[in-house]
């Protein structure tokens, strides 16, 4: 991080404990919050970059139990493991298959955005999904992660573009009582959702709500259809929390079809790595995540996803 970026990332966080509203939402916050979110800035700005490698519990296709499905992946060399919230386990049952893995569970995505989206002209689908997000908070601390994903809204042919930039801002302040309470960030990840899709935009987005447990959720794949990782997260900088790796591929878009761009290896497609890291590198991120989110597959198709990470992560410099 940058001198700028510190003192903005600075001046947030003081700016948002004295003036922001929301940070007397009624909702009792530890009394070193802020102190504590402070002092992890300064100590970041100095630490190499790191990147453990994570990748989706449904991409794991083999008929195991959750603890040997962990078992799998560790052994593979992957460190964690990222969920759908809420979850299909109980608490007590990931917990246990993590002590008997090894695995950690830094980040969980929550499942209803799609179906209830934040932008959603109806307050009651908004208030659904509001309370499935505050679920997915209290569920990813419990688990001893700290971030949740979550889809920032959804602009179609009934929900106008500006109408869900105000809708899901609104929302989302919703739920920083429910952050706060917790100490879990909120991700917001760029998705296919025609909405927030210039980093200009996402950049003034996160910085008009201005509360330092919400920000970006990047993925690396998702912006190539429109432009290039690598400008995205000079731009965004230290507002991303946490990453998602994918490829994809224009030529195989424009010659077999839109998602088909997806239907590429890792190393294989049009993201330059060397340079996307670089950028990575640059801002100083310290998410300390790579999560891979691309098609799963048995033991052998997962160990070449890790091989393929470890390729990518090595680019750091």
């Amino acid at each position: 991080m940058n001198k700028r970026d510190f003192f903005k990332s600075a001046a947030l966080i003081a700016g948002a404990a004295t003036a922001s509203p929301l940070f007397s939402s009624g909702i009792k916050t530890p009394d070193n919050f802020h102190e504590s979110i402070f002092n992890n800035i300064i100590n970041n700005s100095t630490k190499k970059v790191t990147l453990k490698k994570s990748l989706g519990l449904g991409m794991i296709k083999e008929d195991l139990s959750l603890s040997d499905k962990f078992k799998l992946v560790k052994d593979l060399g992957f460190d964690g493991v990222e969920l759908n919230s809420p979850v299909d386990f109980t608490i007590d049952e990931i917990i246990k298959a993590k002590l008997n893995s090894g695995i950690e569970t830094p980040t969980v995505v929550n499942k209803n955005h799609w179906s209830y989206p934040l932008s959603d002209p109806n307050p009651e689908v908004r208030k659904k999904c509001i309370t499935s997000i505050a679920q997915s908070l209290e569920e990813v601390k419990k688990l001893g992660g700290d971030t949740v994903l979550i889809v920032p809204g959804v602009v179609n042919e009934k929900v106008p573009y500006e109408e869900a930039y105000i809708t899901s801002q609104n929302s989302i302040r919703e739920l920083i009582p429910y952050a706060e309470k917790t100490g879990m960030q909120i991700g917001i990840e760029n998705v296919w959702n025609n909405f927030l899709i210039s980093p200009l935009e996402a950049k003034k987005f996160i910085d008009e709500i201005n509360h330092p447990l919400v920000g970006w959720y990047f993925d690396i794949g998702n912006v190539l259809r429109y432009g290039w990782p690598e400008h995205w997260i000079k731009t965004l900088k230290h507002r991303i929390l946490k990453l998602h790796i994918k490829e994809f591929s224009r030529e195989l878009m424009n010659s077999a079809g839109l998602w088909e761009g997806f239907k590429v290896d890792l190393l294989k497609g049009d993201n330059n790595w060397p340079i996307v890291m670089k950028a990575v590198s640059d801002i100083n991120h310290h998410g300390g995540w790579l999560t891979a989110e691309v098609s799963g597959g048995d033991r052998l198709h997962l160990k070449n996803i890790s091989s393929q990470m470890d390729d990518i992560i090595s680019m750091l410099k």
